[in-house]
């Protein structure tokens, strides 16, 4: 099995991948010659579900792909209390998870940290492992860009009060259950339910 990435657009992915298969449901385009604004505004314009973007070799895949537009690079945590529940935010009427952009000589790490907590208000954080990182498309002031989110699994005992980064457009944290985890996912991003699934 080849190992493919997916990058968002909306909720839409851009498979990368070396495996050229007979177009069903999907168009195929070389990630040589793609001109990737196109690809973009395809998926925003049409009701097509996906696009695979075919490359030569499985290791530079995503070196060559995340060449086409300028990256953003995120930190962000599944962060988990001692009851189970996960940290969830509520922005632009979706539930997502707190994330935010490195600032300088950050590491990553810290980036995903002070993130968490600035937009939640959740303390005495601490990261258990790494998850996957995940890729989308956004575009601000005209121009696309792709944000490349790396994610941990995090754990707090902070029973205190949560207070929503409103500057940041945030207007509800809670920690979420698994059963009001799967109802908030309803109405979430493709890449944050692959990350709690």
């Amino acid at each position: 099995m080849s190992r493919t990435y997916q990058v968002f657009v909306n909720d839409k992915p851009i498979i990368l991948t070396t495996a050229v298969e007979k177009e069903d449901g999907f168009k195929n385009y070389l990630l040589s010659k793609v001109r990737i604004r196109k690809v973009i505004k395809t998926l925003n314009k049409t009701d097509l579900p996906k696009v695979h973007l075919i490359g030569k070799k499985e290791e530079t895949l995503l070196k060559k792909f995340l060449k086409k537009l300028p990256n953003v690079i995120a930190g962000g945590g599944k962060v988990y209390n001692s009851k189970g529940e996960i940290l969830f935010i509520y922005r632009n009427d979706k539930w997502d998870l707190p994330k935010g952009k490195t600032e300088k000589k950050e590491s990553i790490e810290e980036t995903a940290l002070r993130e968490v907590e600035e937009e939640t208000g959740v303390k005495h954080l601490e990261i258990v492992k790494p998850l996957d990182t995940t890729y989308h498309i956004f575009k601000r002031n005209g121009k696309y860009r792709i944000k490349i989110t790396y994610w941990f699994e995090m754990r707090s005992s902070y029973e205190g009060k949560l207070n929503p980064e409103q500057s940041e457009g945030i207007t509800k944290v809670k920690w979420l259950s698994e059963e009001e985890s799967k109802a908030a996912l309803e109405n979430s991003y493709a890449n944050i339910r692959g990350l709690i699934e």
